[in-house]
């Protein structure tokens, strides 16, 4: 499992993530706090307070790529 702290700062960030993360077969998530949700969920990334950053879980030995590219949201 891979972790990255990241930062959604408006609507156009959610959209861009969740086409990102959509675009990847293996299972991700979104932890803040005890909430966990599936990052591939519109309204489950909406469920999180995104005024705060939140963690990114990729369940993968192969996300290199998606890692590089998530970068652009950090914290």
């Amino acid at each position: 499992m891979h972790t990255l702290v990241i930062l959604l700062r408006d609507t156009a960030d959610i959209q861009s993530f969740a086409n990102l993360v959509n675009s990847y077969p293996f299972t991700i998530s979104l932890r803040q706090g005890r909430a966990v949700t599936d990052a591939k969920s519109i309204l489950g990334i909406y469920s999180l307070d995104l005024t705060k950053p939140v963690t990114v879980e990729v369940y993968s030995n192969q996300a290199g790529e998606l890692l590089e590219s998530l970068e652009k949201y950090s914290a």
